[in-house]
């Protein structure tokens, strides 16, 4: 910032967001109807090969919202009820139990106990071939939802409350209207999209140590269009308050900081290198204790 003051101008809101998730939001809303009379084989083909694509896509745009960036740093109630607007076809209640932990990612990256994305011992150490690696892949949803509770379980907040009110509401209210195959879509397309999918490779790609000492790492390519730019991460880690749609313009900007740093050319070949490569597992990540963690 000392040396490019004008990275402080991409602060703020990005004008567009909200339009662009109800976009989504309706589109799959609407997705609901065509599918309900499908044959259930056709029901998981589409929650994987679209539905989960968008889910996938509404949950990083719920990280770009729990940085306040939908509708600014002033309006934080707007932004975490927005927040529970793009949830809903995921199908399961999540962007509250989101904002709760991912401050703490980024303030403790690593920290032992503090940052939730840290794999457990038992995960490093049992998923460790590349048949194991592959289904802890496949069930990282269901890691990502009960790590939390394990390893650094918080109070239950009123907004979680309210953001599962909404969300089974609506659940019901789908099921009424059109039975129970597009319920199952949505949360299909949640589950599977997060798990082994192309789109995935995020996960991995972000914190995993490919190389000794280099603990973030971004991604340039075109995926980047269906994710709101989380490909550049080292970059958002950088700057969390400036949205998704910028961070092109940080590495512009500050090409010197970023241009010479390794990064990753696919997360396909990511998720292939994870499980067949032996140097890397869920031990992959460096942990550290924080002060914090310390003094609890």
């Amino acid at each position: 910032l000392a040396k490019y003051p004008e990275i402080k101008a991409l602060m703020g809101p990005d004008p567009h967001l909200k339009w662009i998730v109800s976009g989504m939001v309706f589109t799959q809303l609407l997705a609901c109807y065509l599918v309900k009379d499908l044959s259930w084989k056709w029901i998981f083909f589409w929650a994987y090969a679209f539905g989960g694509c968008i889910n996938h896509s509404l949950t990083l745009a719920i990280h770009d919202i729990s940085h306040n960036v939908a509708f600014g740093n002033k309006q934080a109630k707007w932004n975490r009820w927005f927040a529970v607007f793009a949830n809903l076809p995921i199908g399961i209640p999540y962007s509250a139990s989101f904002k709760k932990y991912h401050i703490d990612h980024h303030r403790y990256l690593g920290g032992d106990g503090l940052d939730v994305d840290i794999p457990t011992d038992f995960e490093g150490w049992f998923f460790c071939t590349p048949l194991r690696k592959l289904l802890w892949l496949i069930l990282q949803p269901l890691f990502y939802s009960l790590r939390p509770l394990y390893v650094n379980p918080k109070a239950i907040t009123q907004m979680e409350i309210l953001n599962a009110l909404v969300q089974f509401s609506i659940d019901l209210i789908i099921y009424y209207l059109w039975g129970l195959k597009p319920v199952i879509y949505l949360i299909a397309g949640t589950i599977l999209c997060l798990g082994f999918h192309p789109i995935s490779g995020h996960f991995i790609a972000e914190h995993y140590m490919f190389l000794k000492g280099y603990e973030t790492y971004s991604y340039y390519g075109p995926l980047n269009w269906l994710t709101f730019n989380v490909g550049y991460h080292m970059e958002h880690h950088d700057f969390p308050s400036i949205p998704g749609c910028r961070l092109p313009m940080v590495k512009k900007i500050a090409a010197e900081y970023y241009d010479n740093l390794p990064h990753h050319q696919s997360w396909i070949r990511v998720l292939w290198d994870f499980v067949f490569d032996d140097t890397l597992g869920p031990y992959s990540r460096v942990k550290r204790l924080c002060k914090l963690a310390k003094e609890s």
